[in-house]
């Protein structure tokens, strides 16, 4: 299958690694929650890693330990990591709640069960519908499939723009 000419391939990124039990109050501090978006991005996961807000860049992908977005159910964390650009959270597990609201904003997250291969500060290209990763050096790392009805308002950006999509046909 040829790409249509408009084909973006998707851009490669640096692997971030964190932890297990990485919690929304550090994706979204409780004292930035009343200054904005652009404010509360800027203090993402820093008391984890001081240098990730200012250092994140589009393409890059969080690789983190079971039980990411643990537990309030804010959905600025993940508003946060989307304003980030990053292009995909992978981990063995998530909470529900986290991964519902990524799903619902159009970040893609992943069940990944094995991510040891995914070294912190590697290069990597993230693919939503292999779901896979890629390595600069030519390895995938598979992740668990995202179903077609999920994939489908990832592409559209999230739950509101596939809504408004569908509506837009009938």
């Amino acid at each position: 299958m040829t790409p249509a000419p408009d084909f973006q391939p998707p851009p490669s990124g640096r692997i971030w690694r964190f932890g297990e039990n990485v919690d929304t109050d550090a994706m979204a501090p409780g004292r930035f929650m009343k200054d904005g978006l652009d404010v509360l991005a800027s203090h993402c996961l820093e008391n984890l890693r001081p240098e990730f807000p200012g250092a994140v860049k589009p393409g890059d992908v969080i690789v983190a330990g079971s039980n990411f977005g643990m537990g309030s159910s804010r959905e600025q964390a993940a508003q946060a990591l989307k304003h980030l650009g990053v292009a995909a959270v992978l981990a063995p597990s998530f909470a529900g709640l986290f991964y519902r609201n990524a799903i619902n904003i159009g970040l893609p997250v992943l069940v990944c069960a094995d991510t040891t291969a995914l070294a912190d500060g590697a290069r990597a290209t993230f693919f939503l519908d292999a779901a896979e990763i890629r390595l600069c050096d030519g390895r995938r790392i598979s992740c668990e499939p995202v179903p077609d009805f999920l994939r489908a308002l990832l592409h559209a950006g999230g739950l509101v723009p596939h809504l408004k999509a569908r509506l837009n046909k009938v």
